[in-house]
């Protein structure tokens, strides 16, 4: 029975892939294929839950291929299935199957309509494997697929301003998501001494004989799972960010930020919910989460004027009432909450442009005057004070730039003296010296040798700060991000075990789509002639080709699961020792603002209104 898990991965993965194939002026083809592989896919799941059922509804595993193995390291893909995966599979695939028919006449004729459909598999796909993976190496695989497909559709109007700039502000907070569950996976294998999968987690003996040991690491993991779980299902502080994912087509936002991707954080706590639950604290701080983000926005959500904004933080409220059913235990009320929560907002949003031509056409006719709120008990003064709190979305947004980004922005921009020639004069010579030293370590002092991986590693950070601050040269912002993986593996290089063959699977696809990336923008450079980064340019209008190459460089940079490198940054992690915390930090960190840059490059150069138009474009949103 197991061996049939893998089928719910490879059909979308098939119905993608003949996507790809089909022009897109035949949209009959594209539609007709989205529908058939969608709904084969329900299809096929409502005849294996039948049979898993009938059969006691057991738990399965599969292992399917070993990817890499050496000394005390394997990656492996492995598959899982139990309730939980069913319940989110069943949602997910019927969802997909509805927005896929309802898409087909919606976007009839939109100019990105093969886009849109690509993109929307490949989601599923993704989906699919962060549903049924049976391990963290596998989840990340999916969960970055998640990430990618969501900037893709939130920017699906990619001549508009908007859009654009949302999706890479999205982009952001899924990045800080994804510095937590590195940092997980890098203690876990120092915790474990295996890449463990979550049916061991099951085994409560198993995790209490580790955690008795190391409760101080079983704390910082469970506290990491919850920074990625609170930026992937938007709760406090990141709940900002649903609201301007909106910007895409309804459908996606349905499909997406409705029911499924938000959804996926509480995915995380119920699957690791065996690693967790004995760990008080960290119980009380979910439900503390979860509380203040429903009550926060419930408030936000009544005051909204746009009725997307409106559905995007009643959700969020739900989600932050599913966190304290976390919290408390009821996993199985979880469930329940987090499928009826998904149809109520997949339908709200996908009626939600008949509703608003309704009532705009009604409001002429009946007008109803405001009912009493319960707002209405309250003082004047502390009435109007929530009001106005709850109308600029408690400064959400101001709150993440002031106390994130905009230290990194700044940090940034103090190494504005480090032109192209600086940079190539003084840290490729530095990196000569740090692999002579490699090969010379056994003659450098113990308490030298001990804090040169951290040298190494804050050299490296200080490359992508300058590269995502760079605000003019394009090519250069693209070597020092280039430039950054080198100084990692050489930071990495100093710990043991970390050998040559491991250094060329890590830098193997850095290489490959560094140069292919480079190339890009030197033909786009000799053909456009501007392409720096003050601006959007929207070049991607008159060079698809040259855009979707860049893409795909852009994505075998970040170490997204097409190249090698996405082993090689778990095999980095696992060579960080426990007591490196501060290498491990500055490594996540520059792997999070390496991919921030990369997609903000992208984003410039071939996303946004194109450079040459004559018409006016709206910089603010409604």
């Amino acid at each position: 029975m197991a061996i049939f898990i893998q089928l719910f991965i490879l059909l979308p993965l098939a119905g993608y892939l003949i996507s790809l194939c089909i022009p897109g002026k035949k949209e009959g083809l594209l539609s007709l294929t989205s529908f058939l592989s969608t709904g084969l896919n329900f299809a096929c799941l409502i005849i294996f839950i039948g049979y898993w059922l009938m059969h006691g509804h057991p738990t399965l595993e599969l292992r399917t291929a070993a990817l890499y193995q050496t000394n005390g390291y394997e990656f492996f893909i492995d598959l899982c299935l139990d309730k939980i995966t069913v319940a989110y599979l069943f949602v997910g695939t019927f969802i997909t199957f509805l927005v896929v028919t309802y898409s087909q006449y919606y976007l009839h004729r939109e100019n990105g309509y093969k886009r849109f459909f690509n993109t929307v598999l490949f989601f599923y796909m993704g989906y699919s494997i962060t549903v049924l993976s049976g391990n963290f190496e596998t989840l990340f695989m999916g969960w970055e697929t998640l990430g990618i497909s969501s900037f893709l559709l939130i920017a699906f109007y990619r001549d508009r301003y908007l859009p654009v700039k949302n999706a890479v502000k999205v982009f952001t907070v899924y990045r800080l998501g994804d510095l937590g569950l590195m940092l997980t996976l890098w203690m876990s294998h120092h915790l474990w001494h295996e890449n463990i999968t979550f049916l061991k987690l099951n085994n409560a003996q198993l995790v209490h004989e580790h955690l008795q040991s190391h409760t101080l690491i079983g704390v910082f993991i469970s506290l990491m799972i919850l920074l990625t779980a609170a930026g992937k299902s938007a709760q406090l502080p990141f709940s900002s960010w649903l609201p301007r994912a909106m910007e895409g087509p309804t459908p996606s936002s349905a499909i997406f930020y409705g029911s499924l991707s938000v959804h996926l954080g509480v995915f995380l706590l119920i699957r690791t919910y065996p690693f967790w639950e004995n760990q008080f604290s960290v119980r009380i701080l979910i439900a503390v989460l979860g509380l203040s983000t429903t009550v926060i926005t419930t408030g936000i959500a009544r005051v909204q004027s746009s009725i997307k904004t409106q559905i995007a933080y009643a959700s969020i409220a739900q989600i932050g009432l599913i966190f304290i059913e976390m919290a408390l235990g009821f996993e199985n009320l979880a469930l329940f909450h987090f499928a009826g929560n998904a149809f109520l907002r997949t339908y709200q949003l996908l009626v939600s442009p008949s509703v608003v031509s309704y009532l705009i056409r009604e409001q002429f006719y009946n007008f109803s005057p405001r009912a009493r709120s319960m707002e209405d008990s309250l003082p004047k003064r502390i009435e109007h004070a929530m009001y106005i709190l709850c109308m600029k979305e408690w400064n959400l947004d101001s709150l993440m730039y002031q106390s994130f980004w905009n230290p990194i922005k700044w940090a940034g921009r103090k190494l504005d003296f480090l032109t192209t020639k600086r940079v190539l004069f003084f840290f490729i010579p530095a990196y000569i010296i740090g692999v002579l030293c490699l090969n010379v370590q056994e003659h450098i002092s113990i308490y030298i040798r001990g804090y040169l991986p951290t040298l190494f590693a804050l050299i490296g950070l200080v490359m992508v700060l300058k590269s995502f601050a760079e605000r003019s040269k394009v090519r250069m912002s693209w070597l020092l991000i280039v430039m950054n993986h080198f100084w990692v593996v050489l930071a990495v290089s100093f710990n043991e075990n970390f050998k040559y063959d491991q250094t060329l699977l890590y830098l193997s696809g850095i290489i490959i789509c560094g140069i292919a990336g480079y190339l890009c923008l030197l033909r786009l450079k000799y053909l456009e002639g501007n392409i720096d980064l003050d601006q959007f340019r929207g070049y991607a209008y008159e060079h698809p080709k040259i855009a979707f190459m860049f893409l795909i460089s852009c994505l075998g940079l970040t170490g997204f699961p097409i190249t090698t490198t996405f082993i090689g940054e778990d095999l980095i992690f696992n060579h960080i020792h426990q007591n490196q915390s501060t290498l491990a930090f500055f490594i996540s960190l520059s792997f999070i603002i390496d991919g921030l840059a990369i997609i903000r490059i992208y984003a410039k150069v071939f996303l946004g209104p194109h450079v040459k138009s004559i018409y006016e474009m709206a910089y603010r949103s409604s």
